[in-house]
């Protein structure tokens, strides 16, 4: 039986700006950076003004950045970032700051992909590691069309060229009434759960078999966690974190992919199971349109949207796309350590 949820008004106090600084810069120090790009980012952060505070600039990252829909993981050999196109891009870093690119994690865009996508394209991997196996779930289709799947490869290492593609794992039609992109894998004890969506009727929810990956064969129950039903269907790119026996749902409201045109934003909900129902801060059902924003447009950071969550050694990591003002629009990759107040609900520092 699904408890009554948390109600909860008003905003909650969060840590002062100062505390908040500093321990970024004992991260960035942790993480070998030298001590004039610590002095950059103390500097940055100092100028931001003060219709911005509630969203800090991105944490200091380097290199090659140019990520859509980041999904980042930490392995024995460094940290390994996937990201939309171009076979799943994938980045490498041994800091969480510097990322290179590297060849595309999969050799060869498998054939389901190419009906679909005409070019071949793949959209929005999601990386997470169980039972000695890495495993990486993305999608394919095209702008606007809900033809579209969602397929599974698997790797021992995580490294470029070492992915098997094991197939689709769901798909839709154009006679569908939800879409089959942006997927995420949920594991809770023995029970895996994949969510997906973008726009139509919002975001779903299946059951995966542990022992495959692949949907699971007695369970074919759809569940419907979130939608936008009076906003033109805009959500999409779901990603479920567990904490503390609550789900936290994050999504991204609005438009994608249209540079400083962009006004992606990523908003949560929360519930006490998987399948839902969740709900915002402020009691309203995400399958109503709820959901609490903790990232929006700020100074040059544009459409933040895209999200995963990483849970490493020093916290849990937002990690995102948006699109840089300051740099002619294009997409970047951004990360900040995720806070939580005293109510249990995420924002960002």
């Amino acid at each position: 039986m699904t408890r009554p949820h948390r109600r909860t008004t008003g905003r909650s106090q969060r840590p002062r700006r100062a505390a908040i600084l500093l321990g970024s810069l004992l991260l960035l120090v942790a993480a070998g950076l030298p001590a004039a790009a610590v002095e950059r980012q103390a500097s940055e952060s100092n100028t931001q003004t003060t219709a911005d505070q509630d969203y800090p600039l991105p944490g200091l990252v380097t290199g090659d950045l140019r990520a859509h829909d980041p999904s980042m993981i930490r392995t024995p050999q460094g940290y390994r970032l996937f990201a939309t196109h171009d076979g799943v891009q994938l980045r490498t870093s041994p800091d969480r700051v510097d990322f290179q690119r590297n060849p595309a994690a999969l050799s060869a865009i498998p054939e389901w992909v190419y009906s679909r996508n005409s070019g071949g394209d793949v959209w929005a991997p999601d990386i997470s590691f169980h039972n000695g196996t890495y495993w990486l779930y993305y999608a394919a289709s095209s702008f606007g069309s809900n033809n579209s799947a969602i397929g599974l490869a698997t790797s021992q290492t995580a490294e470029p060229g070492s992915w098997q593609d094991r197939g689709v794992v769901y798909s839709t039609t154009t006679s569908a009434d939800h879409n089959a992109i942006d997927p995420s894998l949920l594991v809770v004890g023995n029970d895996w759960w994949l969510s997906f969506g973008s726009h139509w009727s919002g975001i779903k929810m299946i059951r995966i078999d542990p022992a495959t990956g692949m949907r699971h064969g007695s369970d074919r129950t759809v569940h419907n966690l979130a939608s936008r039903p009076s906003a033109g269907g805009a959500i999409e790119a779901p990603y479920i974190l567990e904490r503390g026996g609550d789900f936290y749902l994050f999504v991204s409201f609005d438009r994608c992919c249209a540079g400083t045109d962009s006004t992606y934003r990523i908003m949560v909900g929360r519930a006490d199971s998987p399948t839902g129902p969740y709900y915002d801060r402020n009691g309203t059902p995400m399958l109503g349109g709820g959901g609490t924003q903790i990232l929006g447009s700020h100074r040059n950071v544009i459409g933040p949207g895209g999200q995963s969550v990483l849970r490493d050694t020093d916290g849990d990591l937002l990690v995102y796309h948006y699109y840089d003002a300051n740099n002619s629009g294009i997409e970047r990759l951004g990360v900040n350590l995720l806070g939580w107040d005293d109510q249990g609900w995420p924002y960002v520092y």
